[in-house]
């Protein structure tokens, strides 16, 4: 142990001759220590809601997307083959996608139209539902043959449709008749349904069989894109550069990341606006270190004069004083480290707060924790350098000090 850590922990540990010394350095502590806290638990949810969003969104979202600017992929199949020969990807089908109308005797409501292959599509988006779409075709009571639809859940209920039942789509694309435009119009009955948790995908998706929406977008035997799914979602962009050397620039192919980079990047500036801002806590606090320091060199005036007789540089002096700082914000932030992290394990392991689950406000029902330890290193790094910022002027005015003047009027 260097003689200016000793004397560091002398200090510290003594009990000044003025009690608002120590009264300082405490909420100097305690101030910290909230700061750390809080900025922990605010990350660590965030990064919460983060991981939850994504894992919603892979679940009914490709890894990677092919599809062409303007115009549609014909002789799918080849294509199929050829990406099905790349490691890494578990999943291939063609998707045929087009903005369409339900239409009940009762209500209406836009959506989203998919068209997939249901075996490959289901393995891929992890939607066993899907497998119906592959069910022969239903009779219903009119003896018509229709095939199946699978709605969101959210979708369905603003429809108020239950399994069984009948309900049109209605296609832009139309004909164009002497009497006027015709829209192309087709019968499903509903077979099931599917939830995300995400109202976005839940009260706008329907999914119908491939050849039905080719159907129904008048697409012949062309598709809108080729979806993919990988086996590590993380290595997605690699397999994204080998499909581009093997497809022509015509194509476009894009990762999970590029489809949805603005709800990721908005997700990201967010939570380095959080840090910005809980970092403050942690600045006032240490304001109270550089008072305690400054009440702390006035009244050891006559102890750093006594370690200048002796032979102490100035940079000894200084340093005594940086670590006497030092040590107040590690105590600090480490009470904050550990405080933020059990609140976290806590909400993580029993979910103690709970929100409200009905997809209106929040699409979960406990608020979710996802603390890395990356993310606590970096907020216990921060709060240590904003301590030692905190620590330079009043260890500089300690060094500065003239033994001779320090005796004589100490």
């Amino acid at each position: 142990m260097t003689i200016e850590l000793f004397i560091s922990r002398r200090y510290f540990k003594s009990k000044p001759k003025q009690a608002i010394i120590a009264l300082i350095s405490i909420l100097s502590m305690c101030g910290i220590a909230i700061g750390v806290t809080a900025l922990i638990v605010v990350i660590g949810v965030m990064a919460g809601f983060e991981q939850d969003l994504k894992t919603r969104i892979m679940g009914i979202e490709p890894h990677l997307l092919i599809d062409r600017k303007n115009r549609s992929i014909a002789d799918y199949a080849d294509d199929i083959l050829q990406i099905k020969t790349i490691p890494g990807v578990t999943a291939v089908w063609p998707l045929v996608e087009l903005q369409a109308m339900l239409r009940t005797d009762a209500r209406v409501a836009g959506a989203v139209l998919k068209g997939v292959d249901p075996s490959a599509a289901a393995e891929g988006l992890n939607l066993p539902v899907l497998k119906l779409l592959d069910d022969p075709l239903v009779k219903p009571a009119d003896a018509s043959v229709v095939p199946p639809i699978v709605l969101g859940r959210d979708l369905a209920g603003s429809m108020g449709l239950i399994k069984g039942d009948i309900v049109y789509v209605v296609s832009p694309k139309g004909t164009l008749t002497p009497t006027g435009f015709v829209p192309l119009m087709k019968r499903f009955i509903v077979a099931d349904f599917f939830e995300t948790g995400m109202y976005e995908y839940d009260g706008r998706l329907a999914f119908v069989g491939l050849k039905n929406a080719q159907t129904l977008a008048r697409s012949k035997e062309t598709v809108t894109a080729l979806e993919i799914r990988v086996d590590n979602v993380l290595e997605s962009h690699t397999i994204a550069a080998q499909l581009r050397d093997r497809f022509d620039s015509g194509f476009r192919i894009r990762d999970w990341r590029q489809m949805n980079q603005n709800l990721f990047s908005a997700l990201k500036l967010e939570k380095a606006g959080m840090f910005i801002t809980l970092t403050l806590i942690i600045l006032v606090a240490t304001f109270s270190i550089v008072s305690s320091l400054v009440m702390m060199v006035m009244e050891k005036t006559r102890d750093i004069a006594i370690l200048r007789t002796l032979g102490a540089t100035r940079r000894t002096i200084k340093r005594i004083f940086i670590f006497q700082g030092l040590l107040i914000g590690t105590v600090g932030t480490a009470s904050g480290v550990v405080l933020g992290s059990l609140l976290c394990y806590l909400q993580m392991t029993f979910q103690w707060i709970h929100l409200p689950g009905d997809g209106t406000i929040y699409y979960i029902t406990a608020l979710p924790v996802d603390l890395q330890i990356i993310d606590v290193i970096m907020v216990a790094l921060a709060s240590m350098a904003i301590c030692f910022g905190a620590t330079l002027y009043p260890a500089l005015q300690a060094s500065r000090l003239n033994p001779v003047e320090a005796i004589r009027y100490g």
